[in-house]
């Protein structure tokens, strides 16, 4: 699909203080794979346009899709989004793209989440589907986030963990909570190794985050042993 779409708000959510999630109600069935994105495009009233890229965090529906934002203050479109829209208004899509960085629900075969931040968004898409399609596959994710107010879905992905379906260890890198161990830190080789599934089970493995959070845990996941013919990757920013 590469001609725009016009969609309609049909909710909004605030999920950290800085990002929140907008369901978009579609006008015809659309299929989406888990991992893909969308562009949206903002267009003034004289005429001047522009567009930015979201992942799509929630595939389950097939007339509605969900992004969810994280504010860029010096941004164009994130602001806009976060801030000012509501309910009922029009947004135009275009979409889906990309389909490197998906998951197929046909594959049984164990898969290792590691998110950076807003980059949990696409994998958010898998888990969530993994729980309708293949609820037998084997699912972890390893989450690095800044301080506890900026986990993305943090209810959900809690009820998750705690019925067992979902492995999470989570990385607090500049604020922990009270008491936790170990303090507050970014990942490094060796713990990614110990958070992460052995070699020996041949996950896929799907990294999305920044751009140096990306290519470090990639480099370290080959070196723990994992085949780097099974690592996929999504970046953004610096």
């Amino acid at each position: 699909m590469s001609d725009w779409l016009l969609t309609r708000v049909i909710e909004v959510a605030d999920v950290t203080p800085s990002a929140r999630s907008l369901r978009l109600a579609l006008p015809e069935d659309m299929h989406i794979v888990p991992g893909q994105h969308v562009d949206i495009r903002l267009t003034a009233a004289d005429g001047y346009s522009t567009a930015r890229t979201y992942s799509v965090s929630d595939t389950r529906e097939p007339r509605s899709l969900e992004v969810t934002v994280e504010r860029v203050d010096d941004g164009e479109v994130s602001p806009y989004l976060c801030d000012v829209v509501e309910v009922g208004d029009p947004l135009e899509i275009s979409g889906p793209h990309g389909w490197w960085f998906t998951w197929a629900s046909g594959d049984d075969r164990p898969v290792q989440l590691i998110g950076g931040g807003s980059g949990v968004a696409p994998l958010m898409s898998m888990i969530r589907a993994r729980e309708i399609e293949a609820p037998q596959t084997p699912f972890s994710l390893v989450y690095s986030v800044r301080a506890p107010d900026r986990v993305y879905y943090r209810d959900e992905l809690l009820l998750l963990s705690e019925h067992r379906r979902l492995d999470l260890p989570v990385v607090h890198t500049r604020v922990a909570p009270e008491g936790s161990r170990p303090p507050p830190g970014r990942v490094d080789a060796e713990e990614l190794a110990a958070l992460t599934m052995p070699p020996s089970l041949t996950p896929t493995v799907y990294i999305c985050g920044p751009n140096r959070f990306v290519e470090a845990c990639s480099e370290w996941m080959v070196e723990a042993g994992h085949d780097r013919n099974r690592i996929r990757l999504e970046r953004f920013g610096d």
